[in-house]
């Protein structure tokens, strides 16, 4: 049985916590608990999943806090480097939604890959990220990117698995696997989510 902790690990804005509590209502299981966890690293720092989780779901180490009527649950091995986080609306026209903000420096393990070894056109090239980089690292509750088209400087991506019909699921486009891109191959300008999250039937941790 998990127990809410008296600490609280990150903030929320009125205005983030609105969008998320809009985002819950959407879902067809009542009552889900926010899930949030550090997946890996990316070239710009710390990948980040966000989910709607349900109670079963959620380990007795992972830390539980309450921001109004919502319950945000913390995995436990990313309570320390997301530690004064703040989840808050994105002021970017171009990409709205929920983003984390995050103090803590993002320090991958010794042996983590720093130099990825891409080569041939940039289409190419942004499939050997996606493969190499960005699937295994979101690979833990069933997602997966994949490159559907490439339009001048744009990408079209589509999301799939944990990923594919969950409401937060921009956010972890924008935080990890957008910066990865523009990171690793500058040709690359702009990142549209082509996911057809409607059809999605599994928004949650597996």
């Amino acid at each position: 049985m998990t127990t809410q902790s008296t600490e609280t690990i990150i903030s929320i804005t009125p205005a983030a916590l609105e969008q998320i509590m809009q985002l819950r209502e959407q879902e067809s299981i009542p009552d889900l608990h926010l899930g949030l966890r550090i997946s890996g690293f990316g070239a710009a720092g710390f990948i980040y999943e966000t989910a709607f989780v349900r109670a079963d779901d959620i380990d007795a180490n992972d830390h539980v806090e309450i921001h109004g009527e919502l319950s945000v649950t913390i995995d436990e091995g990313s309570i320390d480097n997301l530690r004064g986080s703040e989840l808050d609306m994105s002021a970017d026209p171009y990409a709205p939604g929920l983003v984390l903000r995050n103090p803590n420096p993002a320090t991958p393990p010794i042996l983590e890959k720093q130099d990825l070894d891409l080569s041939g056109t940039v289409e190419e090239r942004v499939t050997q990220l996606l493969e190499q980089e960005i699937n295994p690292a979101i690979a833990a509750h069933g997602g997966y990117v994949r490159l559907i088209a490439l339009d001048g400087a744009t990408a079209h991506l589509e999301m799939g698995g944990g990923c594919q019909g969950c409401g937060l699921a921009a956010m972890t486009l924008r935080q990890g696997i957008e910066s990865a891109i523009r990171q690793h191959i500058p040709e690359i300008e702009e990142i549209v989510d082509a996911t057809n999250h409607a059809a999605g039937e599994n928004p949650f941790y597996v």
